[in-house]
């Protein structure tokens, strides 16, 4: 049988990315979040992990942003968001090799809950790579990419469409429609891919791959989320793409995720949760509202 990529031999996810991918331009980078995210949050840290492109070392110097996943002791306060946040704007004004700072911030309960199994726990175990203290993924089970992991992942895209309306009917400048263009593509093939993971059998976190996995199985569709692909990685300004994603693909995509999977169960907001993303410089677009893509 052939060997799925981004699985082992018995099937099971292979974690994504890990220090020693990550590539010498952001190696003083990655020093320093270590260094201030543990003096920023001292006894109150439990770990912290990177995810993305820098520790999958592909990360593009002065295009990519730096993601971090930070886990506390106990449920985030008020004040652990505002450090988050100046953690944040300050890696990103001193180093110019990235575009931008994400931090996600929860308490390790919520990342071992059972609800968060296969959602926040696989992405844990399976996406982010430990930086700073006990690695939480020794108390999380090991995943395959079947239809339990799919649903729980992804499958809330019709939940998730009225915001993305509302969003886009609040647009009105080229920077606000850059940004949706953006996060809309990202979160459609990222959907497109997981609707087909377990038919596939495999996982990958290149855009352009999920792109062609989902065309094998969705032909009918597939230029359009082939083109999803290329605008996730370089945005556009036209409303009309947005629009599409929101009245076209989106609809159909959530209507064919749920038929296949069911939908993801509900989540109560925990208190305290936070996702912050670092203010953009100039000509840096503002994501479009959290949360941030955690599977990019």
């Amino acid at each position: 049988m052939e060997q799925r990529r981004g699985l082992d031999a018995y099937g099971y996810f292979e974690r994504e990315g890990s220090l020693g991918r990550i590539q010498p331009a952001f190696a003083d980078l990655v020093a320093a979040a270590r260094s201030r995210i543990a003096e920023a949050y001292g006894s109150r840290l439990h770990s912290a992990y990177l995810y993305g492109s820098v520790p999958r070392g592909t990360a593009r110097p002065g295009r990519s942003d730096l993601d971090l996943l930070i886990a506390l002791h106990g449920e985030p306060a008020h004040e652990d968001r505002d450090i988050a946040e100046v953690l944040g704007q300050g890696l990103d004004q001193d180093f110019p090799e990235i575009d931008g700072v994400g931090v996600l911030l929860y308490g390790k309960d919520r990342l071992l809950s059972e609800q968060e199994r296969y959602d926040l726990g696989w992405f844990l175990a399976c996406l982010c790579t430990p930086l700073l203290g006990d690695d939480l993924a020794e108390h999380l089970p090991r995943y395959r990419p079947d239809a339990v992991l799919a649903r729980e992942t992804n499958g809330d895209l019709h939940r998730v469409l009225p915001r993305w309306r509302e969003r886009f009917e609040a647009a009105s400048e080229p920077a606000d429609y850059r940004r949706l263009s953006r996060a809309f593509a990202r979160h459609l093939v990222r959907t497109g891919f997981t609707l087909v993971m377990p038919r596939w059998g495999g996982w990958t976190s290149d855009l352009t791959e999920s792109a062609e996995v989902f065309a094998r199985y969705y032909p009918q569709r597939a230029d359009q989320m082939r083109a999803a692909a290329v605008v996730a990685l370089a945005p556009v300004e036209d409303p009309a793409v947005v629009r599409r994603y929101v009245e076209d693909l989106g609809p159909w995509l959530a209507g064919e995720y749920t038929a296949r999977h069911g939908a993801k169960a509900p989540r109560r907001e925990a208190a305290g949760e936070s996702v912050t993303r670092s203010a953009p410089g100039p000509g840096r677009p503002r994501p479009a509202s959290p949360p941030p893509d955690r599977r990019r």
